[in-house]
């Protein structure tokens, strides 16, 4: 008799907190009418992570990051088992996106689900990386931020890498 009543409250839950998270298509940002403040201001940390990465400015990139940043990639290798590769520094990844390269590294986002509490956030988004105009693949990202006396900075980044099963919208 209880478990009704339990799973219609976890319903309305969660119910209630999607107006509370910003929803995200396309690249240009989300409707910042409908977001809080924190929200808004952790929407344009992720578009300066994707915009430093187009343009191959790896000061624009490492300026989002807090310096403690853990990176971790979930994938699967080429005999189909799953593999974590964990990143305790920045310095690779920024170099990557710095050194020149012929095509540029776009990573299309949607889906944009943004959560704050007080000084911590969190932001998910699915995406589509592309090198210049060929798809290389695709998933989800996985941000947790905190409020500095500098901002919003992303002190965890985590993704999920996979070739099948992707659906980028078109049109991003």
């Amino acid at each position: 008799m209880k478990r009704p009543i339990l799973s219609a409250a976890a319903l309305l839950l969660v119910l209630g907190a999607v107006p509370a998270a910003a929803q995200h298509a396309g690249h240009a940002g989300p409707d910042t009418a409908a977001l809080t403040e924190d929200q808004a201001a952790i929407a344009a940390v992720v578009d300066q992570l994707f915009d430093g990465m187009r343009a191959g400015d790896s000061a624009m990139v490492r300026a989002v990051f807090h310096p403690e940043i853990r990176m971790v990639t979930s994938y699967r290798n080429r005999e189909g088992r799953p593999q974590v590769a964990v990143q305790d520094s920045l310095d690779g990844f920024v170099q990557a996106v710095g050194t020149p390269h012929e095509e540029v590294w776009d990573e299309k986002i949607w889906g944009l689900v943004i959560m704050t509490d007080g000084d911590f956030g969190m932001a998910w988004m699915n995406y589509g990386f592309f090198l210049g105009e060929r798809f290389s693949h695709c998933g989800i990202d996985l941000m947790e931020l905190v409020r500095t006396d500098d901002g919003w900075k992303i002190i965890s980044l985590a993704d999920t890498r996979r070739r099948e099963g992707c659906d980028v919208p078109e049109g991003l």
